[in-house]
């Protein structure tokens, strides 16, 4: 059973997996391609930070930066040894569920093209391309993506 628990991205096995995923965007895409935000963006009061936990071992990451009137995903991550699960889905359900409990009925993201099976995810999820969104510029090696929220009545 996964649950979930706000986090900080300082906490060393948190800071290590963001770490990890640097290495491994940096293997894809070259620096100016690279639209990940620093763990000092992550922990400010706009950002919701969480890790995914199984048991008692952190099996994945994620967050949204919330805007007036959308959330933006980021910074979702399952370690190799993790996957197969739906853990990454699990992630990003609870991230748009924290959107709709503050009222946000938009969410957005940015991927790279290499990430296949990312972008396959959010497709199946209900996400769906877009042009470029709030401060970024068209890119060949990148994906945007929304999906409209709805709120629980």
């Amino acid at each position: 059973m996964i649950s979930f628990k706000k986090c900080s991205p300082y906490q060393a096995e948190i800071s290590a997996m963001i770490d990890e995923l640097d290495r491994f965007q940096g293997s894809l895409y070259p620096e100016a391609s690279n639209y990940h935000d620093s763990k000092e963006t992550l922990n400010q009061p706009n950002c919701h930070f969480i890790s995914a936990n199984e048991n008692l071992d952190i099996c994945g990451i994620g967050a949204i930066k919330i805007f007036s009137d959308y959330g933006e995903i980021k910074r979702v991550y399952v370690p190799q040894r993790f996957r197969g699960k739906g853990i990454a889905a699990f992630i990003i359900k609870e991230l748009e569920n924290h959107l709709t409990k503050n009222g946000i009925t938009l969410a957005r993201l940015e991927t790279g093209i290499h990430h296949i099976e990312a972008i396959n995810l959010y497709s199946k999820l209900g996400y769906y391309k877009i042009s470029p969104f709030a401060d970024y510029e068209a890119d060949p090696l990148s994906v945007f993506m929304e999906k409209k929220l709805y709120l629980d009545k």
